[in-house]
């Protein structure tokens, strides 16, 4: 074949071959009589060939049906991200483009001078090897083209594919008889009467062996060069045109030397050909062959096994190793995965002593959904107590505190509260459900766009509960949503607080659809926002069912998140001109299982989870801890996007009492104008302001029917009732509580709240640690801080109180009734069950 093309001037006869007894006048003799035994014989095998082509050419089928393929996924712009072995234990990558220019004329050179102008054989190349084998009595060159060598390849995989043993044991390029060769032949002019000759250089360098388990050109380049064939420089392309004649040479040893022998001819021979000037061949012929298998990239190898299962949906058109071709180019950027994966390791590697063991982190391009970087988990530790290979990104945890905006847009798009509307904040029980701050503290009422920054439970419970769970739960099925798998009943109230499964990956898209809906406009642009997030470049989809939130609601949501607190360094953002603004949110689920930090630009969208695959508890694990921090290292190595513009068309101005946030009511004496979605005009009027009647001195309440009107002056106030009063003073010093009443006057107001216990509260009688039973504790809240309280349970008075009204009471188990009544006569009652000790 080609190897001996290499020998100039031909090779002489092997002593003691059949060769070696000719002798130069004998030549002629020993021609004729192998050519009166062949004619017989070829006579009939040229008839037998003419017959089989025509056939063949209208009946030999497509030679191209090859399945035993690695899976290759490639970044954005065509780079290997990583690779899985074929099932048969070969690195055997499918075709991935044009072949290598350097490499296509190495090869010609080498295996096929006359590839471009025959039809698939080479009837010189075919005498040329007659006439050697006539004259020494032996094969000395082959006449193998390109074409018959490719379809030689495809025939030995299409045999192994079907199980054939012989085929599993016979070598590529081995020997074959003569009727082998000639139905190679027509196989070859079928393969070039149906495909371009680029095609066929790419089917034959995609098949060819090149040493070890390595098959194909892509993968011969990165597994022997550690690059691109694309990128291969003319040392190494003349190094791979010459290895599948002879796959062994490249191991390590003594054939090396033979290896790099016959790089360097065919170098010289193509520059002699004109293909490089001298001084490239000079630097060409001092590179060195490689000195060992470099190891493929696995820089996304939990996306690496979503492609090779079919991607549950996102890769939709991708197949696994050993079911067809599984080149996939997705939506990653190469390089922002290698920094986003060494952030995650980083992080991991830190946490690692508090026995914090796993992190993901999926970074996607807001506008399109398409995932730029997806680290399914870190790979900073390997051992089995880590599961590096669980894909963390796809993972069902318990969703902490994330559900909150999308409950705040839906309420401020329905025109049920207002950015600014005061949501109360006291101690809740709702049955036998008990929700808590994370602060452990009441506000007595809260802004709603400040409760969700400071993201509060019990508003967010209240939200919750005044919206209702079947509503809500719908309206996530309806984003896209799918992990909610349970009636909404069985949810209940704790769905806001991390008592449903979310996954990392569809939660930042999540985000994702609130950033694009506030950048959208009306339409079929703004129907598409939520679609899913995907990792194939394009192929993001649209979602069922219609966008629920218009650009005001989102755009008011964001600005809230806006306000976050950040953690350690991030926390003084805002003194800065550099600053970044993003909206972000933490999560923390119960038990501190899982550590969530989700947060978007117009840029960007990235989600966070940081915990332990095997949903072990850490004390340290929270977001604000844990997955802030990582989150906010990804932003800082992705460029600066702008904000989010003002939706203006779709905002409204409406006038609010400037102290309850509510719509201004006929009594609210101070003000403001702020922007809300159009549903803020029908909100609910402000509940606290009201006129008082006062002494003219304004320190008492004056009752009009005992006090000549002469002597009293009215007054509009903000007045709150007297248990969310007693909490929103310690936090609002400007808070004016009205006077008391007037000697002598009985006032219709209600003066005092019972705080704890609740109404139907089920409570257990605490235990010292001596042993002894401990007592309970009651409190409540008064409107006067001079206001005097008696306290009784059931029918036993238990005690008088004064400015702090807090009393301590052993009851017994069972139901009781606690009733408060003050000086003036006015009484209050709960009825709370003690369950145990």
């Amino acid at each position: 074949m080609a190897e001996a093309e290499l020998r100039e001037g031909g090779e002489p006869p092997v002593a003691g071959g059949p060769g070696g007894k000719l002798a130069a006048g004998g030549a002629r003799g020993f021609l004729r009589r192998h050519l009166r035994a062949l004619l017989p014989s070829g006579a009939l095998l040229l008839g037998g060939l003419l017959a089989c082509l025509a056939g063949g050419l209208l009946l030999t089928p497509n030679p191209l049906a090859v399945s035993r393929w690695s899976t290759v996924i490639l970044d954005r712009r065509g780079e290997i991200l990583g690779a899985s072995i074929a099932v048969d234990g070969q690195w055997r990558f499918p075709p991935a483009g044009p072949v290598n220019g350097r490499y296509a004329t190495a090869l010609v050179e080498f295996e096929d001078r006359r590839f471009r102008l025959h039809p698939g054989v080479d009837p010189l190349a075919i005498l040329r090897a007659a006439r050697q084998w006539i004259e020494r009595g032996r094969v000395v060159s082959g006449a193998s083209t390109i074409s018959m060598q490719a379809v030689r390849l495809l025939r030995a995989g299409q045999e192994k594919d079907a199980g054939s043993e012989a085929a599993r044991r016979a070598p590529a390029r081995g020997a074959l008889g003569l009727g082998g060769k000639a139905l190679e032949a027509l196989l070859a002019l079928r393969l070039e009467r149906s495909f371009p000759k680029d095609s066929i250089m790419r089917i034959y360098a995609s098949s060819a062996p090149y040493g070890g388990n390595v098959v194909g050109l892509e993968a011969a380049a990165w597994r022997w060069f550690g690059r691109r064939a694309t990128d291969l420089t003319w040392a190494e392309a003349a190094t791979l045109a010459v290895l599948p004649n002879n796959p062994a040479l490249v191991n390590p040893g003594s054939r090396r030397t033979e290896l790099l022998a016959k790089r360097d001819s065919l170098l010289r021979r193509l520059a002699a050909a004109g293909k490089m000037d001298d001084r490239t061949l000079e630097l060409a012929l001092a590179e060195t062959l490689p000195p060992e298998p470099f190891a493929l990239p696995r820089f996304a190898p939990q996306l690496l096994d979503r492609v090779m299962e079919g991607g549950a949906g996102e890769g939709a058109g991708s197949r696994g190793a050993g079911t067809g071709a599984a080149l996939v180019r997705t939506s990653l950027d190469r390089s922002l995965q290698i920094q986003v994966s060494a952030i995650v390791d980083r992080a991991v590697a830190r946490y690692a002593g508090n026995g914090i063991r796993n992190a993901a982190c999926v970074v996607l391009d807001l506008k399109s959904g398409e995932a730029l970087a997806y680290v399914g988990n870190s790979a900073a530790s390997e051992s089995r107590a880590s599961s590096p290979w669980v894909d963390l990104a796809q993972a069902r945890r318990s969703s902490g505190s994330l559900l909150k905006p999308f409950l705040y847009a839906a309420r401020l798009e329905a025109g049920e509260i207002l950015p600014e509307s005061l949501i109360l904040d006291l101690p809740t029980r709702i049955g036998g459900y008990l929700p808590e701050n994370n602060s452990r503290s009441f506000m007595g009422a809260v802004p709603a766009a400040e409760a969700l920054a400071r993201s509060l439970n019990i508003p967010a419970v209240r939200e919750l509960r005044s919206f209702g769970v079947d509503r809500f739960a719908s309206l996530l099925r309806g984003l896209g949503v799918t992990t909610l798998f349970r009636d909404a009943a069985d949810y209940g109230l704790p769905l806001i607080l991390g008592g449903a499964e979310v996954t990392l990956w569809e939660i930042t898209g999540l985000y994702a659809g609130l950033g694009r809906t506030a950048l959208s406009r009306p339409g079929p642009e703004r129907e598409r926002a939520f679609a899913p997030p995907t990792w194939l470049i394009g192929g993001g989809g649209a979602r069922a069912g219609g966008n629920p939130y218009s650009a005001a609601s989102a755009w008011l949501t964001l600005e809230a998140l806006l306000e976050v607190a950040r953690p350690g360094e991030e926390a003084s953002w805002q003194e800065y001109a550099s600053g970044r603004r993003i909206a972000w949110k933490t999560g923390t689920s119960f038990g501190f299982r899982d550590a969530w930090s989700v947060g978007l630009t117009p840029g960007y969208a990235v989600g966070v989870w940081v915990g332990n695959a095997s949903g072990e508890g850490r004390p340290e694990l929270r977001g604000i801890v844990n997955a802030a921090p990582l989150l906010f290292e990804v932003f800082s190595s992705m460029p600066t996007s702008s904000w989010f513009p003002e939706p203006a068309s779709e905002l409204v101005g409406v006038t609010t009492c400037a102290r309850s946030g509510f719509l201004a009511g006929p009594y609210c004496a101070e003000t403001k104008e702020i922007l809300a979605p159009r549903a803020g005009r029908a909100a609910q009027p402000c509940p606290w302001c009201r006129p008082v009647t006062l002494d003219l001195a304004g320190d008492h309440l004056a009752s009009v029917p005992g006090t000549p009107l002469a002597e009293t002056r009215t007054e509009n106030r903000f007045v709150l009732p007297p248990a969310v009063e007693w909490y929103y003073r310690k936090q609002h010093f400007e808070y004016r509580p009205l006077p008391p009443p007037a000697p002598g006057t009985a006032l219709g107001t209600r003066p005092f709240d019972i705080i704890q216990p609740t109404e139907g509260a089920a409570l257990y009688a605490p235990l010292e640690l001596s042993g002894e039973e401990g007592r309970l504790v009651f409190e409540a809240a008064a409107g006067d801080p001079a206001a005097e309280l008696f306290w009784h349970l059931d029918e036993d008075y238990l005690g008088t109180t004064r400015n702090i009204h807090r009393l301590e009471c052993r009851p017994g188990i069972g139901r009781h009734v606690l009733t408060l009544v003050d000086a003036n006569g006015a009484s209050q009652s709960v009825r709370f069950v003690v369950l145990s000790r």
